[in-house]
């Protein structure tokens, strides 16, 4: 299979099984774009000069003989996308299901949920910790994530994690990498440092530009907290270790559609790593994205990425591609794991497949305090994959998004198996001008504003 594309002035060929990408004149484009599937005969391209085309067809060929165009997908079993007794490896630990903004697109009904407002003890913490240790089998590196609701609401239970967690790992033979994401409003210059010295990686959220982040992110007395964290966050990364991770992650709605914008006002703050991202949300919430969005959401992109190319002073996590397509072909397969090999703990020490997916009832895979885990829930996470959801079989992005997020596919279909349309189109869009982008990077295509 191959896609055939023209974004930022470069016309590119994506063979997919391969992962191999190619930059093309325009004759060798209209041959690869008439060919399709079928590379058995040249096509016939009746303005071409037919010297030219037969020249440009066997190069095609070449590559094809070589294992980079039209590849067929036969050098792994399906049945190894499903992964068997996995260990896990990773926890969203949910340590306060309460939170101090009142963000209108809130997937967690505000922090909570739906499920009440709790601080998760540090005790149940630990017994979470004990939990994951049991599960991960022989892995030795674990992901904690503290989230919420607001973690820093809970930083009593998160030093209290860290400290358990650290002072076991050598007896445990395990490594910790925490993360932590906060809104940012309880920063202080005693949190920042603690971050900066134990948290592997911090997400900041903030929506972008003040208007923007005012209008749906706002605290308790309906007040804009653009003012009261910006400072806060630039600190934060002004002081933080060059070899930590960080990114400030913003949302997307309808209210934002150029959110382009945002995302160079995020940069203009002098923030280097970004991640604004498009809301999921019900068709009936008026923030939403609709498929009459889609055009001008694919200028942005296209508008982010020709701005990208010419600053080169920060990152956008979308448009973060490997076009070696990873280490490992299997993991392409199944994502991200969540239900099997990432859970999330509740205040209460209730389980879920994660974070999305808390306070659905149906969903609940049991309690770190009982020591239990529905395996038939785990199962049906496990067997989610490019080759369970049939839509993904003939999507040439399907190695690039492993099927989308479970939870994004459930709201808006009702259907883990069912892709989020809109969702997919986002993302192959994203996809283009990533890989677009790398070309130019790489010398293989030029680049002009004007295109």
């Amino acid at each position: 299979m191959v896609h055939a594309f023209s974004v930022l002035g470069c016309n590119i060929a994506v063979d997919v099984n391969s992962g191999a990408v190619h930059v093309l004149d325009p004759l060798s484009y209209a041959l690869v774009q008439a060919a399709g599937d079928d590379y058995s005969k040249m096509p016939v391209l009746p303005d071409a000069d037919q010297t030219e085309a037969a020249s440009a067809w066997q190069e095609l060929l070449e590559l094809k003989e070589a294992g980079l165009l039209d590849t067929p997908m036969d050098y792994v079993d399906p049945a190894d996308a499903v992964p068997k007794d996995a260990p896990v490896k990773a926890l969203c630990l949910h340590v306060a299901h309460d939170c101090n903004l009142r963000c209108k697109y809130c997937f967690a009904s505000t922090g909570d949920f739906g499920t009440g407002r709790k601080i998760m003890p540090p005790d149940t913490a630990k017994k979470a910790i004990d939990w994951v240790v049991r599960k991960s089998g022989k892995r030795h590196n674990i992901e904690v994530d503290f989230f919420g609701g607001e973690p820093l609401m809970a930083m009593d239970t998160v030093k209290a994690t860290v400290e358990y967690a650290r002072a076991h790992e050598a007896q445990w033979g395990k490594h910790f990498r925490f993360t932590m994401t906060t809104n940012g409003v309880l920063l202080s210059d005693e949190n920042i440092k603690y971050f900066n010295e134990n948290m592997d990686n911090c997400v900041l959220s903030l929506d972008g530009r003040k208007e923007i982040n005012d209008k749906n992110r706002l605290t308790v007395n309906g007040k804009g907290s653009y003012d009261v964290i910006v400072p806060k966050f630039l600190k934060l990364i002004q002081e933080r270790d060059k070899n930590k991770d960080y990114y400030v992650r913003g949302t997307f709605t309808r209210d934002n559609l150029d959110f382009s914008n945002d995302v160079i006002s995020i940069a203009d703050l002098g923030v280097d790593s970004i991640s604004v991202e498009p809301v999921t949300a019900d068709d009936s919430d008026p923030y939403s994205l609709r498929e009459q969005d889609l055009p001008q959401i694919f200028e942005e992109y296209e508008r982010l990425a020709k701005i990208m190319l010419k600053r080169k002073d920060f990152n956008f996590f979308h448009f973060n591609v490997d076009l070696s397509q990873g280490p490992c072909v299997i993991k392409r397969m199944r994502g991200c794991g969540a239900g099997c090999e990432y859970v999330a703990v509740t205040p209460d020490g209730d389980l879920y497949p994660c974070h999305q997916f808390v306070g659905k009832e149906e969903f609940k895979m049991g309690s770190i305090f009982e020591d239990d885990f529905n395996m038939e829930i785990a199962n049906t996470f496990a067997g989610l994959n490019i080759y369970t959801r049939e839509d993904c079989k003939t999507c040439w992005a399907r190695f690039y998004c492993s099927g989308g997020c479970s939870a994004a596919n459930l709201n808006a279909n009702g259907d883990m198996k069912k892709p989020y349309r809109i969702g997919c189109e986002m993302q192959r869009k994203r996809l283009e001008c990533a890989i677009a982008m790398k070309a130019i990077e790489a010398g293989a295509a030029e680049f002009s504003e004007d295109r």
